[in-house]
């Protein structure tokens, strides 16, 4: 075991422990849990943003698939994550903004009614389990490295969630703001350092580039035939639409001071999330360049320890306290708020309608009882699935949110003749028809994806059912409160 190098990761481990405690400090509400009291400036929303998806799988999963299928095979991450906070910044954020809402669920319940609600809230919740795995997972890999192996990946794993888990229960939302806002500096200075390391280890980035460039590694278009389009587009919206209507987006954007600061701030997060991905997809092409065959051996069959022994093998002292000290910061900041946010919808949207009667006192105390429950069984989910990479457990999260919460949500906001029945078959459409087309269960998403067929069949019962009802005598359609029109920013 390297003893300095590990010390190193402990201390970095502890401070952000630290800082979570301090920030539990200003923890009274359950606004104040949730959303950082919706009091956080434009930088700290850039920086909690951009932290949403820089996750395990940006470093280590998204590099390794670039690697082995050049851009084409990335197209849902970082291209469809990142335009998704674009698209958020851009027509959601202001909107929802001023509905002063807790939770996306809330939006549900005014729009919809509390059926809609629910449903949507649980399959958002159910969504997090792969999310929050990957970067378990991820975290009992680095101590499982780390250590030399002495550490089991599934004691890393638990290590990790303790790690987490202790400052998310004490300090919310507020801690994981302020902890991304220094793990975010750390991640890109540190990844920064690393790529300018790497590419003189390579003979320089032109050599890179040019090793890039003679593998095909730039082709991004699919074959223009309909099946290769239609699941280029399939995999280019499940994170990209799917991961609209998901609370840690929510949270992240609706805890600005303001509707100008939540719009800007998820805008630019996203263009740097983007732009910022192609530092570590760079990192591991020099890997290959330096490694040769035995990098492209570990991309095909253990990827996620490219990078690392990479790092471990290649570099000095200093540039691997750098490297753990940016893959922690990019797994800590994402796993914190994703350990939240379906708590947070748990208890706001499930837990209170089952006792509406509970003080805000009382549903603190449950989120925080929440988190808890819920890091455990993420921990048993990351210990069943070993041996699923980490970037099939992002990218098959996001496609239940896709099929059944993306069409209400979109519709609800922007097309006033939305009812409560077009949302309700919009949601059973959807889903149903995702399923029919699931590879599990049929061969007919072997001909055309599942979750594409499931959003087309989404917006036709949100149409279908909101319309139909309208055009029949005697209808009695059931809408519920409009949300305000947005201001113009």
């Amino acid at each position: 075991m390297n003893w300095t190098l590990f010390i190193f990761v402990i201390a970095y481990l502890l401070g952000t422990l630290m800082i979570g405690v301090w920030a539990g400090r200003h923890i009274k509400t359950t606004s104040d849990f949730a959303l950082a009291g919706r009091n956080l400036p434009l930088v700290m929303i850039i920086t909690t943003t951009f932290a949403t998806w820089f996750g395990a799988e940006t470093v280590m999963g998204i590099p390794a698939n670039f690697v082995q299928g050049g851009l084409h095979e990335i197209v849902e991450d970082p291209f469809g994550a990142g335009m998704c906070l674009i698209l958020v910044g851009a027509f959601f954020a202001a909107r929802l903004y001023r509905m002063n809402l807790l939770t996306i669920g809330d939006f549900y319940r005014q729009r919809f009614g509390k059926g809609v609600e629910v449903f949507c809230s649980v399959a958002i919740i159910l969504s997090y389990l792969g999310w929050v795995a990957a970067q378990i997972t991820a975290l009992g890999l680095v101590f499982n490295v780390l250590s030399g192996g002495e550490i089991s990946k599934t004691l890393g794993m638990l290590i990790g969630i303790v790690a987490v888990l202790v400052y998310v229960v004490v300090g919310g939302f507020l801690a994981v703001a302020w902890t991304d806002f220094i793990q975010m500096i750390v991640l890109v200075i540190g990844l920064s350092i690393i790529a300018v390391f790497a590419a003189d280890l390579a003979g320089g980035a032109d050599q890179v580039m040019a090793f890039a460039t003679s593998k095909d590694m730039f082709h991004f278009w699919p074959a223009p035939t309909f099946k290769d389009i239609a699941f280029f587009i399939a995999a280019g919206i499940t994170m990209m639409l799917g991961s609209i209507p998901q609370q840690d987006v929510f949270q992240r954007v609706m805890s600005a001071k303001d509707a100008r600061t939540a719009q800007t701030g998820a805008m630019i997060g996203g263009t740097a999330y983007i732009l910022f991905a192609f530092v570590p997809m760079f990192i591991v092409t020099a890997a290959v360049v330096v490694m040769g065959d035995t990098a492209l051996q570990l991309a095909a069959n253990d990827y996620q320890k490219v990078l690392p022994t990479f790092i471990m093998g290649h570099m000095p002292m200093v540039m691997q306290i750098l490297f753990f000290g940016a893959l922690l910061s990019a797994i800590k900041s994402t796993s914190s708020a994703t350990l939240l946010a379906p708590s947070t919808s748990f208890v706001e949207n499930i837990l209170k309608n089952l006792y509406p009667a509970m003080s805000d006192r009382q549903l603190l105390v449950a989120m925080r009882v929440t988190i808890f429950v819920f890091a455990i069984s993420v921990l048993l989910y990351a210990v069943y699935m070993k041996g699923t990479s980490i970037y099939e457990l992002v990218s098959g999260a996001y496609q239940v949110t896709l099929v059944g919460a993306f069409t209400p949500l979109v519709m609800g906001l922007y097309w006033s003749k939305a009812t409560t029945q077009g949302a309700v078959l919009s949601i059973f459409l959807g889903v149903v028809t995702w399923l029919l087309f699931h590879e599990q269960i049929s061969t007919w998403g072997e001909v055309f994806p599942s979750q594409l067929a499931g959003l087309g069949m989404a917006f036709v019962g949100m149409a279908a059912g909101s319309l139909l009802p309208q055009w029949l005598p005697n209808h009695h359609s059931h809408t519920h409160h409009l949300p305000p029109k947005a201001e113009q920013p």
